[in-house]
Order: C-alpha cells, then structure tokens, then sequence
C-alpha cells in the first residue's frame, strides 16, 4: 500500500469487532510512532494513558461523544453510535504532562501531529482508530486515577474495524457525513480545485 492509500484507509471508525483484542506491547508500539514525530521546540510534552484491558476500555467509554454531526439528516442517534457489540477495544489516551510545560494551547498541533502518526500506523497494522475530542477530561482524569500533573488533551479510540467508510466527492459544499440503509459511512470531501488558493 502507497502513502495515499494508507490516508485514505485511515478513517474515523465508529464501530468495531469487540472480538478482537489488544496487548500493551501492540498500544505501545502505537504511541512509539507519536514519540519519533515533531514536536514544537522538541519539548516532547506529551505522555500516553493506555487502555487495553477491559475495566479501563470500560473506564473511559461512557465518558466520549462520537459523532460531532449528532441528530443531523442521516446520522442516526438511536441506537447510538458506536452500536451495541461494536464498540472499541482499545484506547490511548493523550494527556499533557504539565510539569514539562502547563501552556495547554501552545501543544495542540503536537496532540494532532502525534494523533495522525499513531493512528496512520494503526491503519497500516489493519487496525480502525478514531480520534476523539468530544470526551469528559475530568471524568476520564478520576475514571483511570490520574495524577495532577497530567492533563487529558484527546483520546484515541482502536479496534479491529467493523463497519464501511467510503470517501465521496462533496456535492455544492455539502461535507456532512452520512450513512444509508446498510449502515455505510459516507464522508464527503472537498474537491482539490476548490482547496488550492493559486
């Protein structure tokens, strides 16, 4: 698989095969790509929560909101999303370690950059990830007993995917996903010509 191929195959899963299971060692060799990505001013802020067990995937779940075009035409909000049986089975949760630096806005380019390296090398593994900024950083904070110093910034959700995701060419500027009878996922980009301003 090229470059393109593997971002294309990179999608924002929602549902996944509760069947399969993840070690540490598999999450950890995740956040390894994270931890050889730019970093502003090489501060390396960043430290990594990983949930592979039941009682902390468990932890964390109810905590997250899945889909930010929520109760909009084609986006069903019952059954919720992720479905019943199709939830993930991992999770790594990025979190700021404010005793190297407390300036929360000044890293959230590396949370995306680390974000995109972790979850590129999950879909090159042939595993779904989807990103979630939509969470209770609180609750997840208490839920898996975190100190202080460490401030939740996004969390990754993993899986063995279990649902289809097709990219599509967005009609009049209409970028809103959806889905349709068989419960394809439908995301509409942007044409090309109309992203490039010269």
């Amino acid at each position: 698989m090229n470059f393109k191929e593997l971002v294309v195959k990179n999608r924002s899963y929602r549902g996944f095969d509760e069947n399969h299971r993840f070690t540490r060692e598999e999450l950890a060799a995740l956040v390894d790509y994270a931890r050889l990505a730019p970093s502003a001013k090489n501060t390396q802020a960043m430290k990594y929560f990983l949930a592979w067990e039941n009682e902390a995937v468990d932890a964390i779940f109810p905590h997250t909101k899945w889909i930010g075009a929520w109760g909009e035409p084609g986006i069903p909000t019952d059954p919720p999303i992720p479905f019943e049986g199709t939830r993930p089975t991992g999770f790594i949760v990025i979190v700021q370690d404010l005793e190297i630096n407390d300036k929360l806005a000044r890293f959230q380019r590396d949370v995306g950059i680390f974000a995109y390296a972790i979850t590129l090398a999950a879909a090159e593994a042939g595993i779904g990830g989807c990103m979630i900024g939509a969470f209770n950083a609180a609750e997840v904070k208490k839920a898996l007993n975190l100190d202080d110093r460490y401030a939740p910034q996004l969390l990754i959700a993993l899986g063995k995917p279990a649902e289809e995701i097709v990219l599509t060419e967005a009609a009049d500027g209409d970028v809103g996903y959806y889905r349709d009878e068989a419960n394809v996922h439908y995301v509409p980009k942007r044409k090309l010509v109309d992203l490039i301003l010269n």
